[in-house]
């Protein structure tokens, strides 16, 4: 299997960091640079061509979604995933009109990280199967939602997520109390890495909110809770 070459454009030097230091954890991707400007962006990309981007908002030298306009423009190879402190709902539009792959708020947790670059390996083994595509194949790789988009069925759940695993998850978050995985794992009988990766898969889906915590040797915590609509 080919490795998928992957940049870092992230402009906070220990941040770009924290990042490196998860891509090395993943399989078969390989970290071919790191940049800290647009600038400096632009450039690896032409000369690297990346496979995959995470890409920050904003820089001291512009924003990260004109660089994002500039690659789909100018039919670029290179995808991307957008990982930013941004919450603003303009932002996240613009990003999905841009056709980012995935869009990840800071501050980054591996475990949604490597959920992101699984997903996305999995979408490029089945574009290289491909000689032709029917629809089936179509709506494979682009998932759209219908009816009530928080609780699609489960043939279009992502590999990982089990249906009845989800809506228990869902009984435990409906009360809207602020819960750690650790939390959530005791509750429903399974691991904090489960409920983490179940938790964050909601987050993805817009039903909860994180929001870090720091505890008292100050270790950052995620904490969820139900969006109120």
């Amino acid at each position: 299997m080919i490795p998928i070459r992957l940049l870092i454009i992230e402009d906070d030097r220990k941040i770009a960091e924290i990042q490196r230091r998860f891509v090395e954890r993943l399989e078969q991707v390989e970290l071919c640079g790191i940049a800290h400007t647009l600038a400096d962006a632009r450039d690896q990309i032409d000369v690297l061509a990346p496979d995959l981007i995470l890409l920050d908002v904003y820089f001291p030298d512009g924003n990260g979604l004109e660089l994002l306009r500039e690659l789909r423009a100018t039919d670029s190879g290179s995808d991307v995933i957008l990982i930013t402190a941004a919450k603003e709902v303009e932002t996240l539009r613009s990003a999905l009109r841009g056709g980012v792959f995935d869009y990840i708020l800071k501050p980054l947790v591996f475990e949604r990280l490597q959920e992101a670059v699984t997903r996305y390996r999995e979408h490029l083994e089945r574009l290289s199967g491909l000689q032709q595509v029917a629809q089936k194949e179509v709506d494979a790789l682009l998932p759209r939602n219908t009816g009530d988009d928080s609780r699609r069925s489960d043939s279009r759940l992502p590999k990982g997520i089990d249906g009845l695993t989800l809506d228990k998850i869902r009984e435990v978050m409906a009360d809207g109390s602020h819960r750690s995985a650790e939390e959530v794992g005791g509750a429903i009988g399974a691991s904090r890495t489960t409920a983490r990766r179940y938790l964050e898969y909601l987050v993805g889906a817009g039903e909860l909110s994180a929001e870090v915590t720091y505890g008292s040797v100050g270790r950052p915590e995620r904490r969820y809770c139900a969006n109120t609509h």
